[in-house]
């Protein structure tokens, strides 16, 4: 074929270049035309130059949004060069530098979307029944509201187009797209799927009140069995168990009055006010709380601790039961613990990002000692929880001391303390020693025996997790020493320590900016924000009137370094740690706390409640001294 081509070639081409007669020179074109020729082709037809138009993608984001430093940007270019289907942000999760929310954040603004986040509340529960419940944890997106003839949708899938047009075509309505993470758009389902039918709490008490009790005060087991065992008690504590879960409460108080049983909940740690219950009901409550938690019903001079697994909606819940004698009979408090709580990672504990990343890189450490501190209650325990459930339990042998066990992981061993038979904590750490561990995570040091096996660990290679009881994170060292550990053993063993606590969002049905009191306003002023735009809830029926639902962590975290070791050898005075760690220029609880209400995510007035035991007065002074 090449050859048949080639002659027909030939053959067009004429007689021989030897033969040809010579050129007319009246019709010869130049082989090489001039310049002038050559600009006037040009002017016909110029191929456009080859140029790389850059579109503005995530990494464009990512540094819009302050969340990577232009150092990292530059890498993400080089990692992207040549491997168009390798995302280049992975390796920006892997070590911590963003959080996942920060990636999707900044996807949503790359499509133009909006980024915000959700909770059940503030979903309206006809708008979320517009589509079937396997359609949204399929698809992951959830109808949050109607807004005229729009459908307002969350998806945690901002680029699955396919998704969205579903939607559009079931509901048949237009839809506007927003983008939220996928553990709220999983807690507004867990939340609303399994919505309970209405509960109508007049009649279950209305049926208890006519429950024969038996009226003489030394009540046989016998018959406190069979009036827990009767219909109306156990709604009446199934209701109270769900309404607690549905409503976010922590505790349930179960107290006896002389004349009534007071009951309530303790909600973003603060107790309300729920329910009355007939007072002559109330042995027949406790039993019943005592039935589930296998605890003794003919026992009511001594206090009685037990727990119980219950499945509540589609969520596995653990109850701590606590029961109290008091002077008008036994007082109950029942302990929630949601394991969907520490699942979440260290990026929703509260942390800012680049105290999440340090925090991180000291979880990394091999061994040393890491303590989390702040008063009971503060979240220590569910900080250490989210770390651990980090970590890669099929390489590493992770195991616990607890006391209780209150979340169960399935990469640890978890050992629960138990005094009576002589497994405390001490003698706990000393076996597990000799278990070949890798981490160990100590629930609290208490004592010195404890406290001085943890150092050892440490020293020994180890990575030892603990709690302790401190106002701050500079404070641990003092009260290591206090404890009985010898500062030099304190100096080799301690890497860091992180001081939190939990201060209450502002719900965001009724936030709104308000005036600041000029006492006040000198925080905010000293911190670069700006007092016109501090919010903060007027109150309303989702959040009780209080102006809060939900809380977040605030932090302080302490890295011992060298400076911070040689001081350890001098001074351990608790003034000398707190000016060393101010110095340091670390932000303390208190400015982790500030710059929590310029974004708008709790107010003054409660990060002065939660950190007035030290904060405020201390940084005022420090702030003083500084002028």
């Amino acid at each position: 074929m090449l050859r048949f081509l080639s002659h027909q070639k030939d053959k067009s081409r004429g007689p021989s270049r030897s033969s040809r007669p010579g050129p007319d020179p009246a019709r010869t074109v130049p082989i090489y035309p001039d310049d002038e020729q050559v600009r006037g082709l040009c002017d016909l037809y110029s191929p456009e130059p080859t140029s790389c138009t850059h579109v503005r993608d995530l990494a464009d984001v990512l540094l819009e949004l302050g969340k990577i430093t232009d150092e990292q940007y530059g890498r993400l270019r080089r990692e992207s060069i040549g491997r168009p289907r390798v995302d280049p942000t992975a390796w920006l999760l892997k070590e911590g530098l963003v959080g996942a929310n920060d990636i999707l954040e900044a996807k949503a603004k790359v499509n133009g979307l909006e980024f915000r986040r959700l909770t059940p509340e503030q979903v309206d529960k006809q708008t979320f029944q517009k589509l079937e419940p396997d359609f949204i944890k399929r698809s992951n997106i959830v109808p949050v509201e109607v807004e005229g003839s729009t459908l307002l949708v969350a998806t945690s899938e901002p680029t699955n187009l396919f998704a969205l047009e579903d939607v559009k075509r079931q509901t048949g309505m237009e839809v506007r797209a927003c983008v939220c993470p996928p553990e709220d758009i999983a807690a507004i389902c867990a939340t609303l799927h399994e919505e309970p039918a209405e509960v109508v709490l007049d009649d279950i008490i209305s049926d208890m009140t006519e429950v024969e009790v038996v009226q003489d005060k030394e009540e046989v087991s016998d018959d406190l069995e069979k009036m827990a065992g009767q219909s109306p008690v156990i709604k009446f504590v199934n209701y109270l168990i769900s309404n607690a879960v549905r409503e976010g409460a922590s505790d349930i108080h179960i107290e006896p009055r002389e004349k009534h049983t007071k009951i309530r909940y303790r909600i973003d740690g603060v107790l309300f006010d729920t329910m009355q219950a007939p007072q002559k009901m109330h042995p027949a409550i406790v039993s019943r709380i005592k039935i589930m938690a296998n605890l003794d019903i003919s026992e009511r001079r001594v206090p009685q601790d037990g727990k119980v697994s219950a499945i509540v909606g589609s969520r596995a819940i653990d109850l701590r039961i606590s029961i109290l004698p008091t002077n008008h009979g036994e007082k109950t408090v029942i302990r929630i613990l949601d394991s969907k709580s520490i699942t979440r990672g260290l990026e929703h504990v509260g942390m800012e990002s680049d105290v999440c990343r340090v925090f991180k890189e000291q979880v990394a450490l091999p061994h040393g000692i890491l303590l989390v501190t702040g008063p009971t209650g503060s979240g220590k325990s569910t900080t250490l929880y989210s770390a651990l459930s980090e970590m890669d339990g099929q390489r590493l042998n992770i195991s616990t001391v607890e006391d209780p066990i209150e979340y169960e992981l399935d990469t640890c061993n978890q050992v629960q303390v138990n005094e009576k038979t002589g497994l405390t904590f001490a003698a706990a750490l000393r076996s597990l020693l000799r278990q070949d561990p890798d981490i160990i995570m100590v629930g609290e040091i208490r004592d010195n025996e404890t406290a001085r096996i943890a150092v050892q660990a440490a020293l020994t290679g180890h990575l030892v997790l603990s709690t302790l009881h401190t106002n701050d994170a500079a404070t641990s060292i003092t009260r290591l020493v206090n404890i009985g550990i010898e500062p030099y053993l304190i100096a080799a063993s301690l890497n860091a320590a992180a001081a939190q606590r939990l201060v209450r969002r502002i719900c965001p049905k009724c936030k709104e900016p308000y005036k600041v009191s000029k006492d006040l306003r000198k925080y905010i002023e000293r911190a670069g924000g700006k007092c016109s735009e501090i919010v903060h809830g007027a109150g309303c029926d989702a959040c009780r009137g209080s102006g809060y639902i939900g809380r977040a962590g605030i932090f302080e975290l302490l890295v011992i370094d060298d400076r911070f070791r040689d001081m350890i050898h001098t001074d351990t005075s608790v003034s000398n740690m707190r000016r060393a760690f101010r110095d340091s220029g670390r932000a303390t609880l208190f400015d982790d706390g500030i710059k929590k209400v310029i974004q708008g995510v709790t107010t003054i007035e409660e990060v002065l409640r939660v950190t007035e035991i030290y904060g405020e007065n201390e940084d005022e002074k420090a702030v003083e001294n500084q002028n």
